[in-house]
C-alpha cells in the first residue's frame, strides 16, 4: 500500500511570528480584481516597494531567518516567511534590515529542497540591491546545483541589471558543455542587462504594467493605441527570433490579459497558452509563471494539462502547480492539486504542498500571504 501525503495549513505560524516579534499583520488594502490577487501581487511582492516603513525589524528577521533555515519546518511555513523577509529586502529606500534580510534568506542556500532555493534566488533576483550579487553568482557558478536554481539565479542576476555580471553571463551562455536552461537563460540575461543600462530603454514608450515584479524581460513597447494580440502571439510563438524578443511579447500578452475584465484579456491568455507547446521547457516554464501572476481563469486548462503531463520537464510542471495555487478559489484547482501530491517528482510534490497552501490562503480571502508586523504599516513617504 503506498503512504498518502497529507497537507494540513499550519494556521498558528502566524501567531508564532506575532509572540517573537509581531504584533498583527500589516494592513493591505482588500483586492478589487483577480490581477491584485495573483502571485506579483500577494505571493511574491506583497506590499507597495515604494512606501516607508516606521518599524524596526531587528528583532523580527532572525526568527524569520531561523523558520526559513529549518529542516524542520513545513516547506510552506518556510516559504512564508521567506516572502517576509523579501518585503523587508525590497523596501525602498534600503533600510538598517535590508541587508540582513537580504544575508537571511541567502543563508538558505544550504537547504536540499531545489524548489526553496530555486524560490530564493528569484527573491534576491527582486530587491534591486548590489549585496545580492555575490550569493548569485555563487549559485550560478555551482555546477553541482540543481539546475533549476542556478537557472533562476542567472535569471535574477539579469533582473537586478548590473553590468559586472556580463562576463559571467556571456560565458555561460557561449558554453556550449552548459545545459540548455543555463545557457538560454544566461542569453536573455545579458540582453536584459544590456538594455536595462541602454539609451534605447529611455526612448521605449511602455505601457504601465499592474505587476510590480522586475521580469527576465519588459514587455513589448507600445507603437499604437490599438493593442495587436496576432502580432504579439506571432512573436511569442517564433522560434527563429531571440529569446529576449520574445519574451518582451510574453510579457506585453501579460498585461493585454490584466485586469481581467479587459476586452483583450481572454484572447491575450489563449495566445499564452499556443506558448506551453514551445521546444523550449525554459519558455514554457515562463508562461506558467506569467499566468501564476495573472489568476485568470482562462488559463486553468493548459494549466492543468501542464501539470499532469508526467512527461513534462519538472520545472514546467512545478511552475504549473504554483500557478494553479493562486487560482485556488476556483472551482476543482485544489482536487487538481491534490492528485498530485504523491507524485514521482520532488520538485513537483514540493510545489504541490505550497500551492495548495497558497490555494487556501485565496479561498480564506487572505489580504496577504507574507506576515509582516503591524508597526510595519505604510507611512507617507517623507
Amino acid at each position: 500500500m503506498s503512504q498518502v501525503l497529507t497537507v494540513q495549513t499550519n494556521t498558528s505560524y502566524e501567531a508564532e511570528i506575532s509572540s517573537a516579534a509581531c504584533p498583527a499583520r500589516a494592513p493591505l488594502s482588500t483586492p478589487k480584481n483577480l490581477s491584485d490577487k495573483g502571485r506579483s501581487v500577494n505571493f511574491f511582492f506583497p506590499f507597495h516597494p515604494h512606501h516607508t516603513y516606521s518599524a524596526k525589524m531587528s528583532d523580527t528577521v532572525p526568527v524569520l531567518r531561523k523558520v526559513l533555515t529549518s529542516e524542520s519546518e513545513p516547506l510552506a511555513r518556510r516559504f512564508r516567511a521567506l516572502f517576509s523577509l523579501k518585503h523587508v529586502a525590497c523596501l525602498v529606500p534600503p533600510t538598517e534590515d535590508s541587508l540582513p534580510a537580504i544575508e537571511a534568506i541567502a543563508a538558505g542556500f544550504a537547504s536540499p529542497s531545489a524548489l526553496l532555493k530555486h524560490e530564493l534566488a528569484y527573491c534576491l533576483g527582486q530587491t534591486k540591491n548590489i549585496e545580492s550579487v555575490p550569493y548569485l553568482k555563487h549559485v550560478v557558478n555551482d555546477t553541482e546545483e540543481d539546475a533549476m536554481c542556478r537557472h533562476e539565479a542567472a535569471e535574477a542576476l539579469g533582473a537586478l541589471g548590473y553590468e559586472d555580471s556580463l562576463d559571467l553571463l556571456k560565458r555561460l551562455r557561449d558554453d556550449e558543455k552548459e545545459l540548455d536552461i543555463i545557457r538560454e537563460t544566461c542569453d536573455i540575461a545579458v540582453d536584459r542587462i544590456i538594455w536595462e543600462n541602454s539609451e534605447a530603454k529611455k526612448a521605449e514608450q511602455l505601457k504601465p504594467s499592474d505587476f510590480g515584479s522586475i521580469d527576465p524581460a519588459p514587455p513589448m513597447p507600445l507603437k499604437s493605441s490599438e493593442p495587436c494580440i496576432p502580432d504579439l502571439e506571432q512573436t511569442l510563438l517564433d522560434t527563429k527570433l531571440p529569446l529576449f524578443q520574445r519574451y518582451r511579447a510574453m510579457f506585453g500578452l501579460r498585461d493585454l490579459a490584466s485586469p481581467p475584465d479587459l476586452p483583450t484579456a481572454v484572447d491575450a491568455v489563449n495566445a499564452l497558452a499556443k506558448g506551453l507547446k514551445d521546444p523550449s521547457a525554459l519558455f514554457r516554464h515562463e508562461v506558467a509563471f506569467v499566468f501564476g501572476q495573472l489568476c485568470h481563469p482562462a488559463s486553468i486548462p493548459s494549466l492543468t494539462a501542464s501539470l499532469s503531463d508526467l512527461s513534462e520537464a519538472g520545472m514546467v510542471r512545478h511552475e504549473a502547480a504554483e500557478a494553479l495555487g493562486s487560482l485556488g478559489d476556483e472551482e476543482g484547482v485544489e482536487e487538481t492539486l491534490k492528485k498530485f501530491l504523491n507524485d514521482h517528482d520532488e520538485v513537483v510534490r514540493d510545489s504541490v504542498i505550497v500551492a495548495l497552501d497558497m490555494a487556501e490562503f485565496e479561498k480564506n480571502g487572505e489580504t496577504q500571504y507574507a506576515l509582516m508586523p503591524d508597526s510595519a504599516a505604510p507611512v507617507a513617504a517623507a
